[in-house]
């Protein structure tokens, strides 16, 4: 009887008519998101700042997003999913909007702040309402379906976002950008949300807390994965141009294919078998990818990179956001992403900050020396994990 329980529930349909509106809004949303990544970077340098400049701007931006996590995952479960996700996507299309008439780069600090608040409180609500709409024994299938959207905007994202800049002045650019934002606030409107289930005790659940304690363990291990983005979303199109190795483009490609084949399979092998199948092999394929962009004797180089980074960061990011919102009560999937999500963040702001002292001292090569030092960090931890909780841990 168990047994075709779980069988029946497998069969449970995820792709629903809200289950498309939110994998396709999240695409646009995405797809102008992944175009300010190697943008930003060079609209910094356009205004004279500095590695460290960038490392900051790159940071404040996470770090803005990180503070207000907290915050959407109650309100998630307070106020409702769609007045937080409309409110993230309104900031986060008129902070983008206004980078078309940045005049210094304080007034450009000042508006990646107000982006990240945008960033956070949406990002946190497409998180949550997506797992409303994801059958339990699929969601590790469920969330990798959803992970497509933002990868295919990967594919295209940076690659077109470095085209238009090489042919477009700033200022149409991000007028652009800002528009795929807007069409993700449409398409949000069309959606059914799911109303938020009570609360089983308000008397023990009214205190704010910052991060949703089961989601712990999955999150310190990708703050240690994401530090490697802050290395490659400030400075790889930099170090590349210093290293005269073309194919910057080429790279976000490859990595955004590769991240489509490893999320096809690994989502069910997650829901099959567990992190223990998924993590450990991942995570050395990204610290492989760290160590050839390191050497990087050449474009061909670069592309195997971005191919590996893609295998393996696809393996790692969906199993761990299934784990963190699994070990959750149902009242606090939003609190663990936000706990998830906050932890991404924070992996990404401080490998920014880090790395723009570092690309200052011992130039941008050594950034993926270290990246691939803290996977190794992860790596350790996670099996520390392994020894002392087991598996279900």
């Amino acid at each position: 009887m168990a047994l075709q329980i779980n069988h029946a529930a497998t069969a449970e349909k995820i792709w629903t008519k809200d289950f498309a509106l939110i994998c396709v809004a999240n695409f646009f949303i995405f797809l102008g998101f992944q175009m300010t990544l190697p943008t930003i970077p060079l609209f910094v340098q356009e205004l004279g700042g500095t590695d460290q400049m960038i490392g900051l701007i790159t940071g404040i931006f996470t770090f803005s997003s990180l503070l207000f996590r907290p915050y959407a995952g109650h309100a998630l479960e307070s106020k409702g999913r769609q007045i937080i996700y409309m409110t993230g996507l309104a900031i986060f299309v008129l902070s983008v909007g206004s980078y078309a008439i940045v005049p210094t780069i304080a007034f450009l600090l000042i508006m990646r702040l107000v982006q990240g608040v945008g960033w956070g409180l949406s990002t946190t609500a497409t998180g949550t309402i997506v797992t409303d709409f994801t059958p339990l024994n699929r969601r590790g299938e469920g969330m990798a379906y959803f992970g497509f959207s933002g990868n295919l905007a990967l594919a295209i994202g940076p690659t077109l976002g470095l085209t238009l800049a090489g042919t477009l002045d700033f200022t149409p650019l991000f007028l652009i950008i800002a528009s795929l934002g807007l069409v993700a606030t449409l398409l949000a409107t069309r959606i059914n949300y799911k109303k938020v289930e009570a609360m089983p005790n308000k008397s023990t659940t009214v205190k704010f807390d910052i991060f949703e304690k089961s989601a712990v363990k999955p999150s310190l291990l990708l703050f240690f994965v994401t530090v490697t983005f802050g290395g490659i979303t400030s400075f790889l199109p930099l170090y590349t141009n210093q290293q005269g190795v073309r194919g910057i483009e080429l790279y976000f490609l490859c990595y955004a294919i590769a991240l489509l084949i490893s999320k096809t399979f690994c989502g069910k092998l997650y829901d099959l078998k567990g992190h223990i199948y998924v993590f450990l092999p991942g995570a050395v394929l990204v610290v492989l990818a760290m160590l050839m962009l390191f050497w990087l004797p050449g474009s061909w180089a670069l592309l195997v990179a971005g191919a590996l980074y893609g295998l393996g960061f696809g393996s790692i990011q969906p199993a761990l956001q299934a784990w963190a919102i699994n070990a959750a009560p149902t009242h606090r999937r939003g609190m663990a992403n936000a706990t998830f999500f906050g932890a991404f963040d924070l992996g990404v702001g401080a490998g920014a900050m880090l790395f723009g002292f570092i690309a200052s001292f011992l130039g941008y090569q050594f950034i993926y020396l270290f990246a691939a030092l803290s996977v190794s960090i992860a790596m350790m931890v996670y099996i520390g994990l392994l020894v002392k909780y087991g598996q279900e841990g």
